[in-house]
């Protein structure tokens, strides 16, 4: 039977006995409805997952006993950074969280000139604090011991200036594809649009920064469709899809 596993930003050690904080005790308790002496895994994304045995369940407090380590790695042995322009609502949180399930070693959250969602102070860092909690879950769900690296959003303009590697961008009327390619030192950039696509200036500029303009087949896809199919045949060309 596999066993549920949680997310915490605790020090995890065997033979330690941590109490959870409030939103993994809530889960635990009122949605998995464990019991005393359940078996649970608790990982922290720094690598590795600990199993574990529930010591206590009441409302004040879950406390849970850290039995052994388990050196466990579903890792890809393709690094992949995301620069991931910014869409509306669901469609970015589908679109982060498929991500991280398809093995993204890095994502950026991007501004262009065609993003349609603004942001002040405290709503900028209530989306970021929002999108690393799907993070977090989606690497519970999917297996992985380490979480990806998840930066400040940042503009476009900014962004392209700091990569290396292979470098490519989501171009519908590019006329290379992603099989003409190769990756540098198993590492790729990918870069995907907003809604509405990159304008050309912004194409320009990826451009000239090294970017390559790939298409994905004959059809555009939206945005939320055309990150999920570039990991995916990243995956498969150079990743761990062939194992």
């Amino acid at each position: 039977m596999r066993l549920s596993r949680l997310y915490t930003n605790a020090a995890l050690q065997t033979g330690r006995t941590l109490e959870l904080d409030d939103d993994n005790a809530h889960y635990a308790r009122s949605v998995l409805r464990l019991k005393n002496d359940a078996q649970i895994i608790l990982f922290n994304g720094q690598g590795g997952e600990f199993q574990g045995k529930i010591l206590e369940v009441s409302r004040k407090s879950v406390r849970v006993e850290l039995e052994k380590f388990i050196d466990r790695s579903v890792e890809s042995n393709l690094k992949i950074q995301l620069g991931l322009s910014i869409s509306r609502g669901d469609r970015m949180d589908f679109s982060v969280q498929k991500a991280v399930e398809l093995g993204v070693t890095s994502i950026t959250p991007l501004i262009t000139e065609r993003c349609v969602v603004q942001f002040s102070g405290e709503k900028k860092s209530q989306r970021w604090q929002h999108w690393q909690k799907i993070i977090q879950h989606a690497a519970e769900q999917s297996g992985r011991t380490v979480l990806p690296d998840f930066a400040d959003v940042a503009n476009l303009t900014t962004w392209v200036t700091q990569q290396s590697g292979l470098k490519v961008f989501l171009d519908p009327y590019a006329e290379k594809n992603l099989a003409q390619l190769a990756p540098d030192n198993h590492s790729v950039t990918l870069l995907t649009g907003p809604e509405g696509g990159f304008s050309s200036h912004e194409r320009e500029i990826a451009k000239a920064e090294g970017f390559i303009p790939v298409r994905l087949g004959a059809r555009i896809l939206r945005t939320e469709t055309a990150s999920l199919a570039a990991l995916s045949a990243v995956q498969m060309l150079w990743g761990d899809f062939q194992e």
